[in-house]
């Protein structure tokens, strides 16, 4: 079953503040996606303990606070009882999941790996612009990036549902194991030859770097290619989902085979 139909297998939740350690266990032992997990700074009790194994297992990221920081993120009026969960708004893919739907639509694989964006407004246009430019799913990672909020969900308008969502917890790693089923790999940066020049058929990832900073060293260090977008103006770079759907339409271009 192609992804584009497994919008009813995924589960769609409101972003959650889950509060109290009873309730905060019970949400991981049921599955649920749980995004960041926040615990009173010193706390190692018995039921505390349970929790943050609990969210090792599913790879939550945990923060250590303060109580004064507990108490502003809490809406239970400070009876977290030392610990506040964030699930996603929605669940997120594997890396396999997008394997699968290029493989189940007949098409080399294109995905799209974003190395750190931090604005949900931008990851939901990035989501938006992936749908439309058939690209199979996106990849995210685990740390210093923003994941799927509601705010993403709104901003993708309805495309969460049908592009899937890997959050991986190194995109180095990712990127060579995927290089090792035969993909190819091209980040965005001005230093970079102008896209025009590149070939960007076959199975390829696009590489999209943070608001500020682009992609990382290391990340760039594993691309096979650097592509800039060629700019007039007098600034001298995009939106990162400006940018993300610049590159993605060039390669839709040539896998049109319109070179």
């Amino acid at each position: 079953m192609g992804y584009e139909h497994m919008e009813n297998e995924r589960t769609a939740y409101v972003e959650n503040k889950i509060e109290g350690r009873n309730a905060v266990l019970e949400a991981f032992r049921s599955g649920k996606t749980i995004d960041k997990l926040f615990v009173l700074d010193g706390c190692q009790d018995g039921p505390i303990k349970s929790i943050t194994r609990e969210a090792r297992k599913g790879d939550t990221i945990i923060h250590y606070v303060t109580k004064e920081r507990l108490d502003q993120i809490s809406e239970t009026g400070g009876k977290h009882q030392g610990v506040i969960a964030i699930s996603a708004a929605y669940d997120y893919a594997q890396v396999e999941d997008i394997l699968r739907n290029a493989q189940e639509k007949g098409e080399a694989p294109f995905i799209i790996i974003l190395d750190g964006i931090e604005d949900p407004h931008n990851l939901g246009a990035i989501i938006r612009t992936a749908n439309q430019a058939g690209a199979h799913g996106i990849i995210i990672p685990k740390r210093r990036a923003v994941g799927l909020t509601p705010t993403v969900a709104r901003t993708s308008a309805g495309a969460i549902n049908y592009t899937p969502v890997a959050k991986v917890t190194n995109l180095t790693q990712t990127i060579k194991e995927l290089k090792d089923k035969g993909m190819w790999f091209i980040c965005a940066d001005m230093d970079g030859t102008p896209m025009y020049d590149l070939n960007l058929t076959g199975s390829i990832g696009l590489v999209i770097g943070n608001e500020g900073d682009g992609v990382s060293k290391l990340v760039k260090e594993n691309c096979d290619m650097i592509a800039k977008i060629p700019m007039k103006g007098d600034i001298d770079s995009l939106n990162a989902s400006v940018a993300t759907g610049v590159l993605a339409y060039e390669i839709v271009r040539q896998r049109m085979g319109k070179k």
